[in-house]
């Protein structure tokens, strides 16, 4: 009671002559004057002293008038739209900034429940926060801040804080930044252009930031009213060492999306890979649910799913061939990469056109504020990539440019057929950004890589990626944005054969992808947040050419028809927060496709095989006349439930339509692989998958669990009859078959994601199975029952760990064990027509061996002087440590009347590599 009588005693002081004056009425008017000048204004007319500030007025301007209105009227309206606020004591006018006097007390004031109740401490929500320094990384304390005015007798328990988070250095937004309450009760998690918004308690708050390579701040903001504070960040250099795979603090347990993979691209550096090369995609085939047919093979398998049911898109636009060298690297530039994020299961309702998964791949903005570079010198490839500021603080350039001196390992190889090959690549991506203004920006990309190869003397192949793309953002309002995305995809490959004069010819093929897509973010309330949108792209295929070379070559000149396809379509997801516990991102597409002409197109005869003898009619479809339609909704639900703050279940189902299908008789993926649309004989993709997974963090040790469980189902995938050929034949659905897919599996993961020693363990146990039945026995495989897919390796574990043993040295390791891939044996021997056959197991009745790599790595950082030309990174790696022989593929020869079986391999020797880094 004695601190309340004191409080009393201070209040009755400091109002002495607050009341009984006579205030003078004031006459005045303002058109857009500053806010200083008014005061002074008003200061001469009323004859009171004013104190203030003169900082606290900067920025504000008045427009208003006022007759012979009282001087606590006038000061109202000056100060209405700013965060001033007065008090009057005798012949002076003491301003304020936020804070309010109160000049009589509360009715409730010796209530000590209530008081404690309405005071700013206890609205924190976490303790006072002592500034914090951990093994990793400090974590910095920013200077208090207050948003708003304070008001007596507010009825507000919370209001909104928005803003922007950028680089310090760079002045580019920092996306996917977690910023949340020291509790983790309230959070948010910036967008694209680093832009957040979160609802806050009234009074004190004390909220923290996460996000991988930045410092850690800890930030006190008093809530008085809504407003914004923008926010710039340090890079953290130390902490792009610490970890390997790294999501948002939380996101993994928080988000309702189930099955996503981030791939952070700076901490890719240390994990030792083939040839020394960085590969964001090889990377991203570390972790469970993800996987190649073999060593170097292009093409991925995720969840059970074909290579061409993955749609890879760089700045959205697709990339349809993502490899380089034969399928060694990606064709994915890593220093011009700025973030990656693969969907396993929950896809976006935005996404279509692919089964299984979507690798979405953005292109770093360049350095707004001064000229950057970054390079490698390897073994086989040279990098480098510049980032140039164009007009400061608003728009950039950055251009990446990377090429392979790679044939002088061809030649090397012991095999003399080889000696003679070449392989070489290069690929180069600029990507322009402009900040119009604070609600508008555009950027656009192109992107090209070119790869020539030459196996045997006599043939030579080329293959190309074109893709150009522009987006258009704008902010329409505090809650809703759109933008406008144009991409062309083009992918086209050559082969030219010059052995034997009269059959010398070149090939060539050519594949165009135009698509328009306009979205919509809208944030209806705090429960609700709606994205919707529509796209339509047209499919333009050249399934080929070929002409002779030279007067003598016998090969007759031909081409196929052209193929086009529109698919359109339509999609609406509302990210809805049911309770702090359960939230849900529901989402609808619907997606309608229609074959066009011009294009003849065979009728067959039903119940006998199709073939020139079964054609009923031939039909013959104008230009641009629909052949036939195909379409249906796809679902995209996913839920969230939380256990505990760092503990969640997730459920998801997906369906999903794929028009567009990827035709080939290798094992793997390969660049002479032709993309074939739907048509009238050949119909579209269509799978479903049910997703099962629980999410747990350590966030005390930085250290994040998971297990995920799926089913999916597969209708209509494509496969092709034995001895089928596929290019230049006018009847292709004569060799197709189309069949059932299932499958199934259990992924597990443990990510260390900081600390002297940090990785991850992932660990995966599926299946993948096919089904080709028909009534026809010619059209039936493995007599109509499931076998096992070309991809089908049932375990799957892979070891990342780095260890950091000073902050210059550091080691690190990367262990793969895989089930060897299914493959069909000779079992036997018949004799037919006087001549003696193999007898062949069922398809994929047998396995290869089993695959196992250790790849180790040294990792040297130069010194860290501030004043250096540039900075270096060296690393000293060696791949296939252990020297494991694993076979690539397995084939039979008849030799001298005996079947004899061999098998190929890549690299079956350790492969020693360094790599020298710089950046400046």
């Amino acid at each position: 009671m004695q601190n309340n009588f004191l409080a009393i005693l201070i209040l009755l002081l400091s109002t002495v002559g607050l009341f009984g004056q006579t205030e003078q009425n004031i006459t005045a008017a303002f058109n857009n004057s500053p806010l200083k000048e008014a005061i002074l204004k008003v200061e001469s007319i009323s004859n009171k002293e004013f104190y203030f500030e003169e900082t606290w007025l900067k920025g504000y301007y008045v427009t208003t008038s006022f007759k012979n209105e009282p001087l606590r009227a006038v000061l109202e309206g000056l100060f209405s739209n700013t965060n001033i606020n007065y008090v009057l004591k005798d012949n002076k006018v003491i301003l304020l900034k936020n804070t309010y006097v109160y000049t009589e007390l509360p009715t409730d004031f010796f209530n000590e429940v209530t008081q404690k109740e309405n005071s700013i401490e206890s609205k924190s929500n976490a303790p006072i926060f002592q500034e914090e320094y951990t093994n990793s990384h400090t974590v910095y304390k920013k200077k208090i801040v207050t948003i708003g005015k304070q008001r007596p007798n507010t009825s507000n328990n919370t209001y909104v804080l928005t803003g922007v988070f950028k680089n310090f250095n760079t002045g580019e937004p920092l996306a996917n930044l977690s910023i949340s309450t020291v509790d983790r009760s309230k959070y948010a998690i910036t967008d694209s252009e680093g832009k957040y918004s979160i609802r806050l308690p009234y009074g004190l708050n004390k909220l923290e930031t996460n996000l991988l390579g930045f410092e850690k701040i800890r930030q006190d903001v008093i809530m008085y009213g809504d407003g914004s504070l923008d926010i710039e960040l340090l890079e953290n250099s130390e902490s792009l060492e610490e970890v390997v795979v790294k999501s948002n603090k939380d996101a993994n347990v928080r988000d309702a999306v189930v099955g996503v993979t981030n791939i952070n691209i700076e901490s890719i550096k240390t994990i030792p890979l083939v040839l020394g090369e960085r590969d964001v995609l090889k990377v991203a085939t570390t972790m469970p649910g993800i996987k190649t047919a073999g060593e170097g093979s292009s093409g991925f398998n995720v969840r059970g799913g074909r290579s061409d049911q993955n749609l890879i898109l760089l700045d959205d636009a697709v990339l349809y061939n993502p490899s380089h060298f034969l399928g060694f690297f990606s064709a994915v530039n890593p220093f011009t990469t700025g973030s990656m994020e693969i969907y396993k299961a929950s896809i976006p309702a935005e996404y279509g056109g692919r089964l299984s998964s979507v690798f979405d791949i953005e292109t770093k903005s360049g350095n707004m504020e001064k000229f950057v570079g970054e390079g490698s010198i390897g073994p086989i490839t040279a990098n480098l990539a510049l980032e140039i500021p164009v007009v400061k603080e608003k728009a950039s350039l950055i251009a990446g440019f990377r090429a392979t001196y790679s044939d002088w390992i061809l030649r090397s190889l012991d095999e003399d057929k080889l000696k003679n090959s070449e392989a070489s690549f290069y690929d180069g991506i600029v990507k322009y950004k402009h900040n119009i203004d604070n609600d508008n920006s555009i950027q656009g990309t192109v992107y090209f890589s070119k790869d020539r190869f030459s196996i045997t003397s006599d043939s030579i192949f080329d293959y190309s990626n074109r893709l150009i793309s522009l987006k258009y953002n704008h902010a329409i309002s505090d809650k809703s944005k759109a933008e406008l995305i144009l991409v062309n995809s083009q992918y086209q490959y050559e082969v030219n054969y010059e052995a034997d004069a009269n059959q010398n010819f070149e090939f060539d093929y050519q594949l165009n992808e135009y698509e328009a897509k306009l979205n919509f973010n809208y944030k209806l309330n705090n429960k609700h947040r709606l994205s919707y949108g529509l796209s339509s792209k047209l499919y333009v295929i050249d399934p080929g050419n070929i002409n002779p070379i030279g007067e003598n070559s016998d090969v007759l000149a031909k081409s196929i028809d052209r193929e086009k396809g529109l698919e359109s379509a339509i999609y609406l997801a509302d990210l809805f927060e049911v309770n702090k516990k359960f939230l849900l991102d529901l989402g609808l597409r619907y997606s309608f496709y229609s074959a066009l002409g011009p294009a003849t197109q065979n009728i067959y005869t039903s119940g006998v095989p199709k073939s020139d003898s079964s054609i009923e009619e031939v039909k013959e479809f104008g230009n641009n006349e629909s052949i036939k339609t195909y379409g249906g909704l796809e679902y995209r639900f996913s839920a969230r439930y939380l256990l505990g703050t760092d503990f969640s279940v997730k459920a998801g189902f997906n369906r999903t339509i794929q028009y567009l299908h990827l035709l080939s008789t290798n094992t793997t993926q390969s660049p002479t692989d032709i993309w074939k649309l739907s048509d009238l004989n050949i119909e579209p993709q269509r799978a479903n998958q049910y997703s099962l997974g629980f999410f747990k963090n350590l966030s005390e040790k930085d250290i994040e669990f998971s297990l995920e469980g799926y089913y999916k189902t597969m209708d209509d995938i494509l496969d092709y009859k034995i001895g089928a050929q596929l290019i230049m034949n006018d009847e292709l659905e004569t060799e197709l078959l189309q069949g059932e897919g299932k499958a199934y599996g259990i992924e597990f993961l443990i990510k260390k994601n900081s600390g002297r020693f940090n990785g991850y363990v992932g660990y995966s146990y599926s299946r993948s199975k096919v089904k080709l039945d028909s009534q026809l026995e010619q059209e039936r495989v493995n007599n109509g029952e499931f076998f096992s897919a070309n991809y089908d390796k049932p375990h799957d574990f892979s070891l990342v760990a780095n260890y950091k043993l000073t902050k210059r040295f550091s080691f690190s390791a990367n262990f793969t064990y895989q089930t060897g891939r299914p493959i069909t044996y000779p079992i036997g021997r018949y004799v037919f027509a006087g001549e003696e056959q193999v007898l062949y197991s069922d398809r994929n009745q047998f396995r290869i061996p089993d695959y196992y790599r250790l790849d180790l790595g040294v990792n040297i950082e130069g010194n860290h002087k501030l004043d250096k030309l540039a900075h270096s990174f060296i690393n000293i790696s060696v791949y296939n440590v252990l020297g494991r022989n694993n076979p690539y593929s397995v084939f039979f020869v008849n030799e001298a009347g005996e079947i004899k079986a061999y098998k190929t391999s890549i690299f079956s020797i350790p492969v020693p590599t360094i790599t020298y880094n710089f950046k400046f």
